[in-house]
């Protein structure tokens, strides 16, 4: 990774990074602490629904005014707007007028350009580097968040000790300020731009819909990431109310699934080779097995360590999915493109999240979690299935097309 642009942009990237990995823990635990005991879990899943819904509205509505702007300019508006609306968190925790209502409404607020930042730091790596190194490029920045979801969560844990939950999110503000002004640094110049084409102005939905195999990556993603919502809500009342643990146990979970990503970034650089399809539907089948022993009621050590080792797949399946797209979409339309994915899937998640209120309130947490595993392992089985019969069709066309050449020379 030696160009100038990205050696720029890394340091803050790894720095919110970190910010964010210690979100994870504190934006549920503070949920919880502000909400009321009688529908604590409803709450619980709006705000870890909200912190990141707001992103896929603004992808929907915000496009007639941002498609045009450039990649460094959408991701530094997004971290700048994150860095406010978090940082007004601890502010009015401080002086005692944070209400749930309040929380879950900034966290909404903050997230509202989410989608469309990254999506320009997804079309930065795809201008500034050749097409052969995507694949390296985005699992860079896997893994540098990655390693911020190893050591976030225990410096989270620390500051929620002796600051609380709120302290966590102001942190989590300034690392976003940071991002900001990395982005304003970054020289526009350096950053090349698309031919003009008349059809940039088309919606980034409609350029996935004229490619079926996109669409159905789309599906997948939005699914895989549906299923996986309810975690959000049921693992930190699993922890808190079932094991009657700590932040730190629940920092655990998160760590291991940071250090089971770490590696799974590490060993994304090595699947440039690989068939791309086979082994993003293989990674959704693991993943999905992978959950259930948390769902089963396993001893708490062996849930972290799948749970680790679920995290290993991370990464490889969003390196590849957006390695998929861009190589399937004109330079020019990516941006549209990338921002319609994200907001599909910055979508999926939180209405999974909201779905987890209501699944962990009918089946408590471990069978919430126990649907959500074996949910994610199903659709894999599926998406393998039709993967499976899509190939067989293109062969029996291929073979009737050689017959029928063979027929017309004849």
């Amino acid at each position: 990774m030696g160009h100038t642009t990205l050696r720029r942009i890394l340091p803050g990237f790894a720095v919110s990074s970190l910010g964010d990995g210690m979100a994870v823990v504190a934006v549920s635990w503070l949920a919880i602490e502000l909400a009321p005991a009688a529908n604590r879990g409803v709450w619980v899943a709006l705000a870890a629904a909200a912190y990141t819904l707001s992103g896929a509205v603004g992808a929907l509505l915000l496009g007639r005014f941002l498609r045009h702007r450039g990649p460094a300019q959408l991701a530094g508006w997004d971290a700048a707007l994150r860095a406010g609306a978090l940082g007004a968190i601890p502010v009015l925790h401080a002086f005692g007028v944070l209400g749930i209502q309040g929380y879950v409404a900034l966290l909404a607020l903050s997230s509202v350009l989410h989608s469309w930042g990254q999506a320009g730091i997804y079309t930065l790596i795809a201008r500034v580097l050749p097409e052969r190194d995507h694949l390296a490029g985005n699992a860079v920045l896997s893994g540098v968040g990655s390693i911020a979801t190893v050591v976030g969560p225990p410096l989270a844990t620390l500051l929620i000790v002796f600051g609380g939950p709120a302290t966590v999110l102001a942190v989590d503000a300034m690392t976003f300020l940071v991002l900001a002004v990395t982005f304003l640094l970054v020289p526009q110049g350096g950053v090349p731009e698309p031919d003009e084409d008349p059809a940039s102005r088309t919606a980034g939905f409609a350029v996935i819909r004229r490619i079926p195999a996109l669409s159905g990556l789309l599906a997948l993603s939005f699914t895989f990431f549906f299923l996986f919502g309810p975690v959000y809500v049921a693992l930190p009342l699993h922890v808190s109310d079932d094991l009657g643990a700590s932040a730190g146990v629940l920092a655990a979970f998160y760590t291991a699934f940071g250090i089971g990503a770490v590696l799974g970034s590490v060993l994304t650089g090595f699947l440039g080779k690989w068939r791309l399809w086979p082994t993003t539907v293989g990674i959704v089948i693991g993943f999905g097995t992978l959950m259930l022993p948390m769902g089963l009621g396993a001893p708490t050590a062996v849930s972290v360590v799948c749970f680790g080792v679920a995290g290993l797949l991370w990464p490889p399946y969003s390196s590849l999915s957006t390695t998929l797209f861009q190589r399937s979409v004109p330079s020019a339309l990516l941006p549209q493109a990338l921002a319609a994915s994200s907001a599909v899937r910055v979508l999926s998640v939180p209405l999974g999240t909201a779905l987890g209120g209501p699944l962990v309130s009918g089946l408590g947490a471990v069978g919430a979690l126990r649907l959500s595993g074996g949910a994610i392992a199903v659709l894999g089985m599926a998406a393998a299935t039709a993967l499976a019969l899509r190939a067989a069709r293109t062969r029996r066309q291929s073979a009737d097309v050689t017959t029928d050449d063979a027929k017309a020379r004849l």
